[in-house]
């Protein structure tokens, strides 16, 4: 027997942001549906557009599973994963420890095939950094989103974000940021104004 699927089920039980006051929760779950949405197009824009040769699926798939490991570690917060050196060497451990346990728990049968899912694989690192992009750019659609709502507990991260996507080489991530993310400011009548 697995408990692979029942652990996997309590991603939605797991909140984002712990720290700060938010207008409107955000689990791991949602969370990581919308990175592996986001990844999706990030792949097909850089294959498009840039001469990428990403597997869109692929992108998807391996942000599906990108915080898989807070079912059993919790959701981090930023300020105190990398408050120092020392703490974000120990977490990366922590997670290493969850990413291992929750491999374990695969059938021995299927476990090559969830490897990847799990634990980095150098082979596939492009993907690793296309996923981290994916994962900040919702983050900082989170931001405008509360800061949309009237809540100004998130401007520091916002801010802190911004400049991680001013300063993400991917055109990819450029594109995506002007063709996608203005509308993330406006409100539903004014979004179906411009269809």
């Amino acid at each position: 027997m697995s408990h692979l699927f029942a652990h996997l089920a309590r991603m939605k039980l797991i909140q984002r942001w712990p720290l700060m006051h938010n207008i409107r929760q955000e689990n791991v779950q949602e969370h990581s549906l919308q990175v592996a949405m986001v990844a999706h197009a990030l792949a097909i824009i850089s294959n498009r557009l840039f001469n990428g040769a990403y597997s869109p699926d692929r992108a998807a798939t391996l942000a599906i599973f990108h915080d898989a490991s807070e079912v059993l570690t919790g959701d981090l917060p930023t300020p105190v994963k990398y408050f120092n050196k020392d703490i974000e060497t120990e977490y990366k451990k922590i997670e290493a420890i969850a990413e291992e346990r929750l491999l374990q728990m695969v059938p021995a049968i299927f476990r090559e095939d969830y490897q990847a899912l799990f634990i980095s694989d150098e082979n596939e690192a492009d993907y690793r950094k296309l996923v981290k992009s994916a994962d900040t750019l919702c983050a900082y659609l989170k931001c405008l989103e509360e800061k949309h709502a009237g809540n100004s507990e998130f401007n520091s991260a916002k801010k802190r974000l911004e400049e991680m996507l001013d300063n993400n080489p991917d055109p990819a991530v450029r594109y995506f940021r002007k063709e996608f993310i203005p509308s993330f400011t406006l409100d539903l009548d004014q979004i179906n104004q411009l269809l």
